[in-house]
């Protein structure tokens, strides 16, 4: 290959010099775009409709306009590419803070937040493959065949975003035995209407709440101090020879660097780590970012490391950043035609799903986060349907200066979470062998479910046992309060 050619500077070299950075300033100019029509139109700023989204949502129309007039605006394939790439990212960001509980957080509620994360993904994993078994069965005998693995691309598309539900749809497309034609559409149309699910059904609930006057809004404190989020005294300073968010920078790819070495072992152990080898990346990049975290805190602790070089601030912007860019990117990415034949199970599993989701989490809201279960539920419906960052945005709705232990809660039950849902990840390639793997896990999603579930609601369902056991309560200290009885009696 002649490397100089590809660097003239012509019209006919357009796809070797300027491609990739043209789409990237597709993605960044309609991110723009889309956060302006945000705040210029009260309906999208009042349904909290993130700005990715709607710039997402309107590249995907210029583009749809573009190919009828004949030429083509959008690389569908690199789009899809910087889908799967920034969920990773975005991971190892997020992995990487520090993890700094700013409230006293119950240990039975860590697990209680793990255990609600695994039987929502649960539920609504048997749930969307159940639907789509029974579709399969209904169609098999005509011209338009349902595939029976679709359905298990709900939990993918709600409750982890665009990036996996991509990367598994494009994996049940290229295994034959799937009968899957999705092409990654399929799996980020799903996710595309979790996002929008998330903010409709999450303000739907603040309003309706708080004319039942069932939720007082916090008002944010004006004088919070946020500098030390941005720089710690021990931190390095902002003018070292290497700029601070360059060493971030650097953190996140040093981690997807080790798990992508990881991959490409799993990659030639056998057949089986390779199925779950590359679907994977986000966890495998969190799993090298929490490696390098405990790396650099022995350091520390052994002062071999005097410095504190992982700022949580910027490991937030970089998360932010990459999650923005994957929404935009993803939801560009939707090819029209190849969701075509694929409309029914789109409604049907969005309709059913949020549904079952906003039931199931506003039950166990209400069961184990008793004093927050508002805030909570707000913060973990928007997780399940969206991302963390719609679930951020919810929460602070009604909780601007995070007085309640509800991010806290989040922020620890990340590892029992992760085991928990560890089952349905493991899963995803057995299921869509064949119509009976599908429903052999189907079963077993169910059984899970019911674990959890059984788990969660322990003291409504053993009544007996936990009924002289005292219930811990979350009560937000305020100088305000009224005093106790006791008080008022002395």
């Amino acid at each position: 290959m002649n490397y100089a050619s590809s660097w003239d500077f012509t019209l006919a070299n357009y796809d070797a010099v300027w491609g990739f950075l043209v789409q990237l300033g597709l993605l960044l100019l309609f991110l723009m775009l889309g956060n302006i029509l945000r705040r210029t139109v009260p309906l999208f700023r009042k349904c909290l409709i993130p700005s990715a989204l709607l710039g997402g949502s309107l590249l995907l129309v210029v583009d749809i306009i573009a190919k009828q007039l004949g030429f083509t605006l959008v690389d569908n394939r690199l789009m899809q590419v910087i889908t799967y790439h920034c969920l990773a990212v975005g991971f190892a960001a997020m992995s990487l803070k520090t993890e700094k509980s700013t409230h006293k957080t119950n240990g039975t509620q860590v697990l209680e937040f793990g255990a609600l994360q695994g039987g929502t993904y649960m539920l609504q994993a048997f749930v969307g493959l159940g639907i789509t078994l029974v579709l399969f069965l209904l169609t098999r005998h005509g011209d338009k065949i349902i595939s029976y693995i679709c359905g298990l691309i709900l939990p993918l598309a709600f409750g982890q975003g665009p990036g996996n539900a991509l990367s598994w749809d494009i994996n049940y497309t290229n295994t034959p035995a799937a009968q899957f034609l999705g092409n990654g559409s399929f799996g980020l149309s799903l996710a595309s209407i979790g996002f929008v699910v998330a903010s409709v059904f999450g303000v739907l609930h603040i309003n309706i709440s708080k004319k039942r006057g069932k939720l007082s809004v916090r008002k944010a404190d004006p004088n919070r101090e946020i500098a030390e989020e941005i720089q710690h005294a021990s931190e390095i300073p902002d003018n070292e020879s290497v700029d601070k968010f360059t060493l971030q920078a650097g953190f996140v790819a040093l981690a997807y660097a080790i798990s992508f070495g990881f991959m490409c072992l799993l990659g030639v152990i056998s057949d089986f780590t390779n199925s779950i080898a590359w679907g994977f990346n986000f966890l495998w990049a969190s799993l090298a970012a929490i490696l390098i975290k405990f790396v650099v805190k022995q350091l520390r602790k052994h002062n071999l490391m005097h410095r504190v070089y992982i700022n949580n601030y910027q490991m937030d912007r970089i998360s932010g950043f990459s999650f923005d860019l994957m929404i935009v990117a993803g939801v560009a990415a939707i090819e029209i035609n190849d969701i075509k034949n694929y409309i029914l199970p789109i409604v049907i599993l969005s309709v059913i799903g949020s549904i079952i989701t906003y039931i199931y989490i506003r039950l166990v809201s209400k069961e184990c986060f008793k004093g927050f279960e508002h805030e909570f539920f707000l913060m973990c419906f928007g997780t399940l349907t969206g991302t963390a960052s719609n679930g951020m945005i919810l929460m602070k709705e009604v909780d601007p200066d995070l007085r309640t232990p509800t991010s806290s809660l989040y922020i620890l039950s990340n590892f029992p979470a992760m085991v928990m849902i560890a089952p349905l990840l493991f899963l995803l390639g057995f299921a869509g062998k064949s119509p009976v793997n599908a429903a052999i896990a189907c079963g077993i999603f169910f059984i899970l479910w019911m674990a959890y579930t059984v788990f969660l609601f322990r003291r409504r369902i053993f009544k007996k046992r936990y009924q002289n056991a005292a219930v811990t309560v979350w009560a937000e200290e305020d100088s305000s309060a009224a005093p106790k009885p006791e008080a008022a009696v002395k």
